[in-house]
Formats: structure tokens, C-alpha cells, sequence
């Protein structure tokens, strides 16, 4: 099966995240890419529109996983614009991740991952997973465990 791991990353942590489910996937004898979200110019945690510079298209993935930062409490606004402007992920298994530097639960990561599934379901998608990543502590095993569980859900 073919997987698309569709990420926007600033300090390159979520995207180290895709790397390492990108290398977990493949053991599973998929064929696995990792795309990112880039965006023209700089993005304020506040701005609503966004020009990008590259717009992974999804159409031809069986799978996708979806990556980003929270920022200022909320889903980074680079990755909330790209998912609007999918035309549909009808019939697709989607997963979803967040990272974010606080470890409180009301620091947004929640509500960074109600955000991507809520778009993600209002398009066709079926969200199979979700996971917060909390960049303190030992990383390596978060992101170890994240891949385990994700690497089952296709």
C-alpha cells in the first residue's frame, strides 16, 4: 500500500517525527513518502491566510498521515489552511499527530487534533489515529511508541 506522510514542521520536530514513522512503515513492506507543507514567507501563529510554496497533493496515497506543530494553543495555521484547500479524502484511512513543547493538557494539543480530524472527517477521511507528542523528556521513546501503535492502524 502506498502511505503519505504529509507534514508542516518549523524547528524540524514534528518532521523528524515523520522520518522515524516513515522508516517504521517501510519495515512493514509499504511504500511510504514523507511530504512536507511549505509555506512562502513567514507564518504568525495568528494569520489567517497563507501562500504556499509547496501543496502536497494526497490524491494518490492509500494512506495518510497527517503532522504539525501546535502553535499558540491551536493547530499551526500552516496545516490548518493546507487541509482546507483538500478537495476530499473520501474513503481514506487517515492518522494525525501534534507536537508541542508543553506538557499541560491545556496547552492546545487537543485541540490541535479536533482540528485536523473535524476537517479530515467533514472531507470523507475516516481517522483511525491520533497521538500528542510532548517535546520533554525522552523523545526517542515517544516517537517509538507513536510509530508502534501508528504502524498497526494500516
Amino acid at each position: 500500500m502506498k502511505i503519505g506522510i504529509i507534514v508542516f514542521s518549523q524547528t524540524e520536530n514534528s518532521y523528524s517525527v515523520a522520518l522515524k514513522l516513515k522508516n517504521k512503515l517501510i519495515d512493514g513492506k509499504n511504500e511510504v513518502e514523507v511530504e512536507r507543507v511549505v509555506l512562502v514567507g513567514d507564518v504568525n501563529p495568528r494569520t489567517k491566510i497563507v501562500e504556499f510554496k509547496n501543496e502536497p497533493d494526497v490524491s494518490g496515497y492509500d494512506f495518510l498521515i497527517f503532522g504539525s506543530p501546535v502553535h499558540a494553543f491551536n493547530l499551526a495555521p500552516a496545516m490548518r489552511a493546507y487541509l482546507d484547500q483538500i478537495p476530499t479524502l473520501q474513503d481514506k484511512k487517515i492518522a494525525c499527530f501534534v507536537t508541542k513543547a508543553l506538557p499541560f493538557n491545556w496547552t492546545g494539543g487537543n485541540k490541535a487534533i479536533d482540528t485536523m480530524k473535524k476537517i479530515c472527517e467533514s472531507k470523507g477521511g475516516n481517522v483511525v489515529g491520533t497521538e500528542i507528542i510532548v517535546w520533554r523528556g525522552d523523545i526517542d521513546k515517544k516517537i517509538d511508541d507513536l510509530t508502534r501503535r501508528f504502524s498497526v492502524l494500516f
